[in-house]
C-alpha cells in the first residue's frame, strides 16, 4: 500500500510541478491564449497560482525522502485538494469540462486518505 501511495504521490507532483513551473515561467500573454480561464485573471495572481502548485508538488515529495516533519505531505495534498477544487468551480462557472483538475483533485484526496489513514507517516 506504501508504495501505491508513493506513485499516486509521483504522479501528483509531476502534474503540478509541470503546471506550477509552466505558469510561473510562461508570460501572461501567452497563457491567455493556452488557457482561457487566464483572461480574466491578473499575472500576479496566476504566478501565485503557480508557485503554489509547485510549492505543493514539492511537499508531497520532499518530507517523504528527507524523513523530515512527513505531516507536511498530508498538509500539501489537502491545500491541493482546495486549489484544485477551486480549479472544478472556476472551469465549471466558465461552463469547461471540469476534467483537467478533476484528476488532480482525486489524485490529492487518495494522498490524503492514504497518508493519514491508510499509511500514516506520524
Amino acid at each position: 500500500m506504501n508504495l501505491a501511495i508513493w506513485i499516486v504521490q509521483g504522479l501528483l507532483a509531476v502534474m503540478m510541478a509541470g503546471a506550477g513551473l509552466f505558469k510561473l515561467v510562461t508570460p501572461h500573454a501567452q497563457l491567455v491564449t493556452k488557457m482561457p480561464w487566464a483572461r480574466s485573471w491578473p499575472e500576479p495572481r496566476i504566478k501565485l497560482l503557480g508557485a503554489a502548485e509547485a510549492l505543493g508538488a514539492a511537499g508531497l515529495i520532499l518530507p517523504g525522502l528527507l524523513h523530515l516533519l512527513p505531516i507536511l505531505t498530508p498538509v500539501a495534498a489537502i491545500a491541493l485538494v482546495i486549489l484544485m477544487a477551486g480549479a472544478v468551480k472556476t472551469h465549471l462557472d466558465r461552463k469547461e469540462s471540469p476534467a483537467p483538475a478533476l484528476v488532480p483533485l482525486l489524485l490529492a484526496s487518495v494522498v490524503v486518505l492514504g497518508r493519514l489513514v491508510l499509511v500514516p507517516w506520524v
